[in-house]
Formats: structure tokens, sequence, C-alpha cells
């Protein structure tokens, strides 16, 4: 479905196009025109309009629509095509929810695909829209502000996890929360969830890096104004910064599990000593009361008075010395 369609005159909003030939044919007329076309999750039926009339490629169509990609940049005869993936986090709950934004550039004409819940596009149309000077570069702002929106709340959604995974470290290593029993669970859903992260921020770098000329890149992108190199330069280098956080929350992650194994392993050994020191201690007056429990006529001390609380206080006596040795040892 069409969710907003206009076309964008001198860097202003003007009234969406009646037929969509006729709206990029007068665009291309003027030098600083544009249509911007902003769909949400279109079926094949709905897309196809806008594929015949914007010359889009049948392969970035397929992408389009099936959804499911990786961060990307093609660059196609008639347009360039860029996937980007906004992530959401809920705290409560330590989930990291991803979306998708296709975003096809040509000549005058930008469409925009959105797929799940998490995407910026309706604000940054509308900040867009708030500063004339801004969009009157035409498709080149809208792709640099779409893909500044998503990689600064890719900031965002680092140091929530950076906050999270501290807590959780707290949580693992305090005296009682690292014994529970769904620690390794939290810890393991947790690594899960940078996973997820991971999908949308490492790809992403490729493409970025390519519209900020870096590299081999040197002669830009056709379709994106070689002035907006700069910008896009900034862009990649918060997700650099990005990427390099979400690196160093997974091998914390990935030490917090090793730790609260180890940990465990230990508090394991522990218990077992507790209970191999307890089983000596009960091990001495069994032995004793089985010896004596045997029904034999010449036995020592067998027919003496005394010798029923002798072997009680002897038990006694070897009970009080294992707990002591047990106990110096730290076995109890």
């Amino acid at each position: 479905m069409i969710v907003d369609c206009a076309i964008y005159r001198d860097g202003r909003r003007t009234k969406g196009p009646d037929d969509l030939s006729d709206a990029l044919a007068q665009c291309r007329a003027e030098s600083e025109a544009f249509v911007w076309i902003g769909l949400y999750e279109p079926t094949e039926q709905e897309f196809d309009l806008v594929t015949e009339e914007f010359g889009l490629h049948p392969l970035a169509v397929e992408d389009a629509l099936n959804a499911h990609q990786r961060p990307k940049l093609e660059v196609y005869d008639d347009s360039l095509f860029v996937v980007l993936k906004p992530v959401g986090y809920e705290p409560d709950n330590d989930i990291v929810s991803a979306g998708e934004v296709m975003v096809f550039i040509g000549d005058s004409f930008v469409v925009t695909v959105r797929h799940g819940e998490e995407s910026p596009l309706a604000a940054v149309r509308h900040r867009l829209e708030a500063e004339p000077e801004m969009l009157r570069h035409g498709p080149t702002a809208v792709l640099y502000s779409i893909a500044d929106a998503v990689v600064d709340h890719y900031v965002e959604v680092a140091g929530e996890l950076g906050t999270d995974l501290e807590e959780l470290e707290t949580a693992v290593f305090s005296p009682t929360g690292g014994g529970s029993r769904d620690t390794a669970s939290r810890i393991y859903n947790f690594k899960r969830q940078i996973l997820e992260f991971r999908r949308a921020t490492g790809p992403l770098a490729h493409p970025l890096n390519r519209l900020a000329g870096g590299g081999f890149f040197s002669t830009g992108v056709p379709f994106v104004h070689d002035k907006a190199q700069p910008f896009f330069r900034d862009v990649n280098d918060h997700l650099m910064r990005v990427n390099e956080s979400v690196e160093g929350l997974d091998r914390l992650v990935s030490d917090i599990l090793s730790a609260h194994l180890a940990q465990m392993s230990v508090r394991q050994n522990d218990d077992m000593r507790k209970i191999s020191a307890w089983a000596a201690m009960a091990a001495v007056p069994t032995m004793i009361a089985g010896i004596y429990g045997m029904n034999f006529d010449h036995m020592p001390e067998l027919h003496w008075v005394w010798a029923y609380p002798a072997l009680i206080a002897l038990m006694a006596a070897l009970e009080v010395f294992l707990y002591r040795l047990f106990k110096r040892r730290g076995w109890l």
C-alpha cells in the first residue's frame, strides 16, 4: 500500500501526482524536483505500477517484495537500490527487533519500501520537509537522511544494550544471582539479541563505505552527488563505532558466559567436597557399628560393662576430629 506520495520542488512539498508517469516527466523537466513514494509491505500487484513507471530492475523488485535481505547496495542501469535494517530494542524483555527499509534512487525519483514496524521513514520525511535547504539536494538528501537516522538509532540501541549488559554482569557475579537456574539462559538469550543486532549493522559497512567514496570507490555511486560523500563518511564513521561497540559487547557476553560456567563448576566442586566430607563423617560410626554388629562370641570388649559407652565416646571423638579437620581445610 502507498503510505505517502508527493512531489518536491525546490525543497518544498507540493501536491501528490495524479499520474506517476506524468509526474516523473515533469520532475525530470525541472532541475530541482523529484517524486518520493513511500510504500508499506506492498503486494506484487500493488508494486507493478511503480515498477513499470519508474523502470525498476526486476531483481531489486523481487528483493523489495520478499524482504529478509541483508543490508546492501546494488547499482542498476536506471536506479540505485539500497537495503537498510532499522532496529528496535525492548529493554524490559531484552529483545532486539529488526525491520527493513528498501530505497530506490533514480533520476528525479525516490521509492521507499518498508517492512516491519521498525522504521524511521515518517520522522525522516517530516524532518526533511522542515529543512528545505537539505531537501533541495533531491534523492541524495533522502538517502543520506534515511541512512543517518538508521545509524543514529543503532548508536542508541548499542548504548541501551551496554547498560543492560552491565546489569546482567552485576547480577551474574552477585552472591545470589549467579547461581540461579535461568542465568545461563539469560546470558545466551542476550547473546542472541546481540547477534540479531550485528546482522543489521555489520553488512551495512560495505554499502556506506561505497557511498562515502572510501577504498576503491572514490569515483562515487550513480544517482548520488559526489559532494554528498563527506556526509556519508560521517554516517560511516558512526557505523564503525557501533560495530566496534557490538564486537565488544559480543566478546563481553562470551566472557560472562564462560565466567558463569566456571563459577558454577567451582560451586559444584564445593558441593561435592561438602558431600564427601559429610559422607566420610558418616562412614566412621557406620564402620564401627558394622563391626560390632557381627554376631561372634570372641570379640574384644564384647562382654565389658563399659564397652558400649566407650564406643559411643570413640565415635563422637572421631566425628569431632573429622569435622574440625574438614572445616580447617574449607570443605565444610
